[in-house]
């Protein structure tokens, strides 16, 4: 409890006796009176005091009082430390100052209340009476490091101070009790420049030149070559450094570096990165950050000291095992910073292997205990083994399915844990593109490096995070290629479509940002230079320059120049037994929006239960199809038509065949033509010319046809059902080919089809009579030349208002609904889908639209229509099935609300339906 409690409980007393005072003054009542007063009063007080937060907030915390529990207040780093104290895991002691502190200096105008500064000073005192050891002492001195932390983790983002409390004279202490000079002057120069940066904002390229300067001139190759006296020389180039840049001597006062170090912490809870980063990743800025103040442990003492990062799974395939890096004789930062290229964790078994052996043990204890994939940073000094934080590794979207049904089978999360932990677009992300194996045959990678975040990429380099921001803005895809990453690039790393990065591993800054974000990356090419002067980048003899074209393969870990076509990547995900669960778990069904018989093999793989939307238009867009189509729409007379149409009927029925096939007895909603007949006609005198020897008509005629179809505003014309009513014809070939193609199916595979006929753009009740009663008369003719019905339902695509309103009267005569929610916008909106990003952008620009309702459906207008025509279906026909085959349906905010509509499917593209049955099953 705080120290200040005691005067509140004094307070509160005098306060009491007060009130009890005057109470007894007043009543002249006996003292029992005076004693039963006196307690209720001093119980309301107390209470008062605890709901109006009159007891002193929690400002700063030890580990060994904390756990898990504790994000908000000690932050996720904290409140591991915490919990790692607890069940006895060998962290170096220290102690939290909390997110309530933070937010308290934030709002205070960065002003640090003494009631935070005399906690810090208590801590700092237990923390010496736990060590043993005294901060600031010149014989025994207490040397501890300066973390970030806060509720969510977010790598790289906020700031780290390590081997605070050196200065002249401990460092002397440090290195007569460590018996080894240079490394406490390596320790030394290593404050100043995390202090520099981090505390007064000096570059730390400034500070890496020193080094590189002295080096260059001593003729050493890395940094362990230097020697103590050339850190001491290093150490006095910084400390005028400091004096040039900043007008003042570095802090030699241990408590003035703590103090200074915890607000530099706390300011950079809203440095700019931090702000991008969670922006991007959807955290409050109201939650602040703590920082975790914890004795020093040394990885860069000695040969048998090194620290590391350690996955207790692979953050890349999922892979049960350990997975991570290394390395010796360095401190935590040399790791993530990427200047050194570490050792794989599979290596310490033979540096270290009793410390590998306890490492591994310690890495299933936490997985165990946290349920989940463990990322752990460690330090071993002297071949003792410390742990310095675990918390819930960043992981790919395959790794996080693969690990969550793993994590399942084990027996350590419920089925319904593991829907809730897959979020919404990790299956979509899982599906990442790949390139043409053929195209990498043929080509030679240019560089190679570890494959730090999987999928593939194509696009132009740059070489730094604001030209490649932009050049984003002028629609270019953006490769990133740096020499190693920092945080500063952030935005610069979100609109990449990959990152290359000469140097670093796979627990490296780039990485870990590149797999959180889902983002393909190849990093540590180390035969790979970079001059981001002169904007080229060198590799075996070759160089690319600023603008390039390259393609990078973020699983094998290759850079190709030049351009390598993508296709899908047919990634072995365990997608089988994670639909029968999602599928368990939803009353909605999810289709797909598909026609090509690779477009419908890769929806039933993907777990589609049947085809919601088959366009049939896009069936006469191959060259020799459309010229049959424009001769039939330039024919004289009907006779013409319809034997155009015999050979059409042959083709069509051939199609819906192969579709049926593999469908597999799934069912399968079949869109009548719908499109302005005028789309199909040529457009140029070439093409007239082309159509014109087809069909056996001048190029004259068919120019003046084209013009003669042509409309102001087709997308509101001669289009869907209006075609039925004026060509009757075509829509009763289509009928035709469609029933053929499911009786002979039928025969062929002796599997019912669902076939289900849809006819779009209805606007009225009497019109969908008409085209039904066609379409029957040709249905029942297929049926008499088989001997042979099969299960068949007509419905109508509900995209226009009016039909919304009058569903009542259209249910009457329609099997099935299905919203097409693309022109049921457009017409709610009266809004151009084609013309609408001009349009949207400016609405959003100003506030006036959140979202684009191309993208998410519009809740208040066309979701208020859709239920409308849902509710006025169902009175009419309870039965009646209802879909929505758009793609908007398929986002996350529009299945928020659509899961309370009745509705039994929604259908969208194939590589959106593992996603869409994901939020469907989440609770």
């Amino acid at each position: 409890m705080q120290p200040t409690f005691f005067y509140m409980c004094t307070y509160i007393i005098i306060t009491s006796h007060i009130i009890l005072f005057v109470v007894q003054y007043a009543t002249q009542k006996c003292i029992d009176f005076y004693y039963v007063t006196y307690y209720i009063v001093f119980v309301l007080i107390c209470v008062t005091y605890k709901k109006g937060d009159f007891f002193m907030k929690t400002w700063v915390l030890p580990f060994n009082k904390g756990n898990a529990e504790q994000k908000e207040l000690l932050g996720g780093k904290g409140a591991n430390l915490a919990e790692m104290t607890r069940l006895g895991f060998p962290v170096p002691q220290g102690f939290t100052i909390t997110t309530t502190a933070c937010l308290d200096y934030l709002e205070n105008q960065e002003y640090l209340n003494p009631s935070i500064l005399t906690e810090i000073n208590i801590a700092i005192a237990a923390l010496e009476d736990e060590t043993k050891k005294k901060f600031g002492n010149s014989q025994n001195p207490l040397l501890v490091s300066v973390r970030s932390g806060a509720k969510f983790s977010m790598p790289g983002m906020m700031d780290t101070i390590l081997n605070l409390g050196l200065n002249d004279e401990t460092v002397l202490s440090l290195a007569k009790d460590s018996g080894d000079e240079r490394f406490a002057y390596d320790c030394y120069r290593r404050l100043l420049q995390m202090f520099g940066n981090v505390v007064f904002d000096m570059d730390h390229q400034l500070f890496e030149k020193i080094v590189a300067d002295y080096k260059q001139t001593h003729q050493l190759v890395s940094d362990s070559d230097v020697t103590a006296d050339g850190w001491k020389e290093v150490i006095v180039a910084f400390k005028v450094l400091f004096v040039k840049l900043k007008q003042r001597d570095f802090p030699q006062n241990v408590e003035e570096q703590l103090l200074l170090a915890v607000e530099a912490v706390f300011k950079s809870w809203n440095n700019q990165r931090a702000k991008t980063y969670r922006r991007l990743h959807g955290i409050s800025d109201s939650l602040g950050t703590a920082v975790n103040v914890q004795e020093m442990v040394f990885g860069n003492f000695w040969d048998t000291s090194g620290t590391g990062v350690v996955f207790s799974r692979n953050p890349a395939t999922g892979e049960a095992g350990l997975f991570g890096e290394y390395l010796m004789n360095a401190q935590g930062e040399d790791v993530v910073a990427g200047i050194r290229t570490p050792k794989s964790i599979q290596t310490l078994k033979k540096d270290l292997p009793k410390v590998y052996l306890q490492l591994k043990e310690i890495c299933e204890k936490l997985e165990a205990h946290y349920k989940d994939m463990q990322d752990i940073e460690f330090t071993v000094e002297k071949g003792k083994l410390f742990i310095l934080q675990t918390r819930n590794g960043k992981r790919t979207a395959k790794a996080k399915l693969v690990i969550a049904l793993d994590l399942f089978k084990e027996g350590m999360i419920t089925e319904q844990e593991l829907i809730e932990r897959i979020e919404g677009n990790d299956l979509e992300e899982a599906l990442h593109p790949a390139f043409c194996k053929e195209d990498k045959k043929e080509k030679e990678s240019w560089v190679s490096g570890l494959p730090a975040s999987p999928g593939a990429a194509v696009g132009q380099i740059y070489f730094s995070a604001d030209q490649a921001v932009e050049a984003s803005k002028r629609g270019e895809k953006v490769i990133l290629m740096r020499a190693e990453t920092s945080p500063e690039d952030i935005e610069g790393m979100a609109i990449s479509e990959a990152i290359v990065t000469c140097r670093g591993g796979m627990t490296s800054h780039a990485a870990v940002v590149a797999r959180g974000m889902g983002i393909c990356s190849v990093v540590g090419c180390e035969n790979l230079s970079v001059d981001e002067k002169e904007r080229v980048a060198y590799a075996d003899g070759q160089v690319v320059k600023e603008g390039a074209v390259l393609s990078v393969d973020g699983t094998t870990g290759d850079v190709y120049i030049g351009e390598l076509r993508l296709e899908k990547n047919n990634t072995q995900l365990p997608l089988k037994e994670l639909f029968e669960m999602l599928d368990k778990q939803s009353s909605i069904a999810v289709r797909a929006n598909a026609e090509t018989e690779k477009d419908i093999t890769t929806a039933m793989e993907l777990g589609a239960t049947g085809i919601g939307l088959s366009r049939t238009e896009h069936m006469f867009f191959e060259k020799k199809r459309l010229m049959l189509f424009r001769k039939l729409i330039l024919a004289q007379t009907l006779e013409e038509r319809i034997a155009i149409l015999e050979t059409l009927k042959e083709v069509q029925k051939e199609d819906f065949k192969r579709m049926y096939y593999v469908a597999k007895g799934h069912p399968m909603t079949i869109r009548l033509l719908d499109p302005p007949l005028h789309e199909f006609l040529p457009k140029n005198e070439e093409e007239y010319q082309e159509t014109a020897e087809f069909v056996g008509k001048s190029a004259k005629e068919i120019k003046q046809k084209a013009n003669a179809l042509a409309e102001v505003n087709p997308m509101l014309g001669f289009r869907g059902v209006r075609l039925g009513v004026a060509y009757p014809e075509i829509y009763q070939m289509q009928a035709e080919a469609i029933m053929e193609a499911a009786v002979e199916s039928y025969f062929e595979l002796n599997n019912w089809m669902e076939v289900e006929i849809m006819i779009p753009f209805t606007t009225d009740a009497s019109e969908f009579q008409r085209i039904r009663q066609l379409l029957e008369e040709r249905i029942q003719e297929v049926f008499h030349k088989y001997n042979q019905p099969v299960p068949y339902m007509i419905g109508t695509m509900i995209e226009i208002p009016r039909a919304c309103i009058l569903a009542d009267e259209i249910a009457q005569y329609a099997d099935f609904f299905s919203f097409g929610t693309n022109d049921l916008t457009q017409m709610t909106y009266g809004l151009s889908r084609d013309d609408s990003p001009k349009i949207i952008n400016q609405y959003m620009t100003h506030g006036l639209m959140k979202e684009d309702p191309f993208q998410v459906l519009d809740e208040k207008g066309v979701g208020a229509l859709m239920k409308m025509a849902i509710e006025k279906g169902r009175k009419i026909k309870p039965e009646l099935k209802i879909g929505i085959c758009g793609e908007a349906a398929a986002h996350p905010d529009s299945i928020a609300f659509l899961k309370d509509y009745a509705i039994d499917y929604i259908s969208c593209s194939p590589y959106r339906i593992p996603q869409a049955k994901l939020l469907l099953a989440k609770g």
